[in-house]
């Protein structure tokens, strides 16, 4: 018997599981990198958002066109590679088709021809995402951040599921075991008789191409979703998880302020007691967030999570009326400036250097940030429970807290209520004289 097949299909498999092992390694790292935020409440409610937004596709519907056609990608994807079990079983072992002999022919035929029919709806629902993207050129996907990479990324994950649902559908066709059988050949029948003409060692030929190209093409496209927007199909399950699951409009405190705030206002705090000793070493806490370092960990998962679809900028306000903010833009700026900390983590040994650059100004201009009206519309618009408003807010603080660089408007503002109790620039005696007109 000739093993070499299996050996090289075994090696195959170690090579690809290997090397997307060490890539989610490297992805938890950078996650890592964020600072500690404690999401273990509401946990009923968290895993309620995970069964319906990741699994259930809720809030995908929403949109019902390409909702319903995302939805056949997904289910035809995940009940697919079903398939791809037997192919890892077939592949080791050198048999074929072992299910067939395991299973009742009209079981497996059931199985296998519902795996045809996802695979046809599969690909005629990715060729309409491909002419919505390319032909119809739906307005989100032209923004300006949607150039270069981010725009060939969407076509590529395209062509490949293409690629993936055509070889299923011709191994199917050209294996002669299989269409004997009569059973489960829905639609690779109909494909059959492109290749009923040539000799049967050259179908075997074509079978046998089309099997080891459709395992490989899977593994490489496991290992393809870490430098690419469809990682949101692994992340998806634990960003809705780790989801911000209380009300939108409220706004998380800085801790070390709240602390101050309630020293203040506590009639029994002395105020001339000594600080709490603290080591001359530590470096002082910052306010808000200048680089990626400064965000928490769930931020840093959405970043990594965004699908690039576009939904959150498409409902931006201040984005419909011309401003620069595109919050997609926010979360592509910070996966970018994390891939690149993460890079120079691995140039340096493990440790980062400073490389002169930051998210705020090298990535994210502080023009993007005060033009969010910080309405919440990209938080409900998406799909995933991604939040690019906590990332614009953090850096806001940081801009005002640390730098003092807010807006006139608002420092006028923030001045007044120091000085007058109200926003407005009057004596504090006349705040209610509004009420008389």
């Amino acid at each position: 018997m000739n093993y070499i097949p299996n050996i090289l299909f075994a090696i195959a498999l170690i090579i690809g599981i290997g090397y997307f092992a060490k890539n989610v390694k490297k992805l938890l790292r950078n996650i890592k990198l964020g600072q500690d935020v404690d999401v273990s409440d509401n946990t009923s409610q968290r895993w309620k958002n995970m069964i319906n937004i990741a699994l259930g596709q809720s809030k995908m519907v929403k949109r019902p066109v390409s909702g319903f056609l995302h939805v056949i990608v997904y289910v035809g994807f995940i009940i697919i590679n079903i398939e791809v079990l037997e192919i890892i079983i077939d592949g080791i072992f050198g048999s074929h088709r072992i299910f067939s002999e395991i299973l009742r022919t009209s079981v497996y035929g059931f199985l296998i021809g519902s795996f045809e029919i996802l695979a046809a709806l599969v690909f005629v629902s990715v060729i309409i995402f491909w002419l919505r993207r390319n032909v119809i050129k739906i307005q989100r996907f032209w923004k300006a951040e949607m150039t270069g990479w981010p725009k060939n990324d969407g076509n590529i994950i395209l062509y490949i599921e293409m690629v993936l649902m055509a070889l299923f559908l011709v191994m199917n066709a050209t294996d002669l075991k299989f269409q004997s059988m009569e059973s489960g050949n829905i639609i690779s029948q109909f494909i059959a008789p492109l290749f009923s003409g040539l000799p049967e060692a050259t179908i075997h030929a074509i079978e046998r191409a089309a099997w080891w190209l459709h395992i490989l093409g899977i593994l490489g496209f496991l290992n393809y979703l870490y430098f690419s927007k469809h990682l949101h199909i692994l992340l998806a399950f634990p960003n809705t998880y780790y989801g911000k699951v209380k009300p939108k409009g409220q706004l998380d405190n800085l801790e070390a302020v709240t602390k101050e705030v309630k020293m203040m206002m506590d009639p029994d705090a002395d105020p001339y007691a000594a600080p709490a000793e603290e080591d001359e070493n530590e470096v002082p806490a910052k306010f808000g967030a200048s680089d990626v370092q400064d965000l928490n960990w769930v931020q840093l998962l959405n970043a990594y999570t965004c699908t690039e679809c576009g939904r959150c900028t498409s409902e931006c306000p201040a984005n419909l009326t011309g401003k620069k903010l595109s919050p997609r833009k926010i979360m592509m700026d910070t996966r970018d400036r994390l891939e690149e900390v993460g890079k120079n983590i691995d140039a340096n040994k493990g440790v980062f250097q400073d490389d002169g650059k930051q998210l705020l100004d090298d990535y994210i201009t502080r023009e993007e940030l005060w033009a969010c009206t910080s309405c919440n519309a990209c938080v409900e618009a998406c799909p995933v429970s991604i939040d690019p408003l906590s990332i614009i807010m953090d850096m806001r603080r940081y801009l005002v807290m640390e730098e003092s660089a807010a807006p006139m408007e608002l420092n006028n503002m923030m001045t007044n209520i120091e000085n007058n109790a109200a926003p407005w620039p009057y004596n504090q005696m006349d705040r209610l004289n509004w009420k008389n007109e």
